[in-house]
């Protein structure tokens, strides 16, 4: 009755029932996977928000396909203002839900059932879950550590084959926090070239460098073919308003091409409603509290965590550039899921294991920067059970 592309695993593994079993024996977890920010003890402007939300215009059904020209334009003044990207077309965007809602598009746009795409590992585990339904193959690339993170070309070469038509990049990477360098997107631009595909980046983190430094834009990447997603979801943290974004650059006969065909895709579709896209001006300009507020979060965990951990010599914090995640190095005395289960069973702290990340082995966990009360205690806690192992 139901299609192989939902062929999925639906049962629950050993460390979902153990955190189920925790939550029902009534004791407080120290939560070190916070990702939601509407829930992370941030000051929103409430006025500013729910006001823009009451727009009359919003009676008006006018139904654009790429989005409302006011939103669009907003966006490309952020890529502006925030980014120095001029480049950017307002007729080069395209309004969707959510980059889960892009990465759809895109990846209908450029690829038949069975073609490759080739993704980054470790990485945010939502990728397998967006090929599956739309029935495109996954190949991996690797990222490796060494003083840093680095793109592992000799492997991507190696990846490549005749039904290759994109390479997805996440930039920075999460869970590793590592930036796309610019030698590196150099190489990736002539790699692309030489094998006639596209790039597919995540821009979701790029706002959150915590040198502070902004970093550059994939949006403004006219080497080849470029589609970049990002939204409101991290860049204003609100990810319960529904507002992303695909920008699509490059050469223009290519661009000129795509974008007749997005335009049909996101047509076919009409997914954004008409309040949230007349709210759009004022949702952006939450960045300027909300960015600021996260970032003196993440900050302040991670100094946090770079003093606990100068006092053991079993642990290791992977180098980050960005982002709201912490990578733990950890010894390898029994797997990863084994150890987040110890942790939330004895001490009642949730982190994720690195394999939820794809990373390729054991001895990593995943902590967010973002917790707000409990990270200190977690962390105490986590280092304790560590050192016994």
């Amino acid at each position: 009755m139901f299609s192989d592309r939902t062929n999925w695993k639906l049962t629950r593994n050993r460390f979902t029932e153990a955190l189920e079993e925790v939550r029902a024996s009534g004791a407080r977890i120290l939560d070190l996977t916070v990702s939601n920010p509407t829930r992370a003890g941030l000051q929103y402007d409430e006025g500013a928000i729910l006001g823009a939300l009451n727009s009359p215009q919003a009676l008006d059904y006018d139904p654009q396909s790429k989005g409302l020209r006011a939103a669009r334009e907003a966006v490309c003044s952020c890529y502006r203002d925030d980014h120095g990207v001029n480049t950017l077309d307002v007729e080069h965007l395209v309004l969707t839900t959510s980059t889960s809602e892009g990465y759809s598009y895109v990846f209908r746009l450029l690829c038949n059932p069975g073609d490759e795409l080739l993704v980054p590992k470790p990485s945010y585990p939502l990728f397998e879950f967006l090929a599956d339904l739309e029935d495109v193959k996954l190949v991996p690339y690797p990222l490796i550590y060494d003083h840093g993170w680095q793109m592992d070309f000799p492997s991507l070469q190696k990846a490549v084959t005749p039904r290759t038509r994109a390479v997805v990049l996440v930039h920075p990477n999460n869970p590793t926090g590592s930036y796309v360098q610019a030698h590196e997107q150099q190489t990736l631009n002539q790699f692309c070239r030489e094998h006639e595909l596209a790039l597919i980046v995540d821009e979701v983190f790029l706002d959150y460098a915590h040198d502070g430094a902004k970093r550059p834009s994939f949006a403004a990447n006219q080497k080849v073919l470029t589609f970049t997603l990002s939204g409101l979801s991290k860049i204003s943290a609100l990810p319960q308003m529904k507002v992303a974004w695909i920008a699509t650059s490059g050469p223009r006969a290519q661009v000129d091409a795509a974008m007749a065909r997005l335009e049909v895709i996101a047509d076919t579709y009409l997914s954004m409603n008409a309040p949230i896209q007349w709210a759009t001006p004022v949702l952006l300009e939450q960045r300027k509290s909300i960015q600021k507020q996260l970032l003196d979060r993440a900050l302040g965990n991670l100094a946090e965590l770079d003093r606990q951990l100068a006092g053991q010599e079993s642990c290791q914090r992977l180098s980050v550039e960005g982002g709201w995640y912490a990578v733990l190095r950890v010894p390898v005395t029994q797997t990863d899921e084994e150890l987040a289960i110890k942790l939330l069973r004895q001490r009642s702290v949730l982190v994720h294991p690195g394999h939820f990340y794809d990373f390729p082995s054991d001895g990593y966990l995943v902590l967010s920067l973002i917790t707000q009360d409990d990270f200190s205690e977690g962390i105490k806690r986590l280092l304790e059970v560590v050192d016994r192992a």
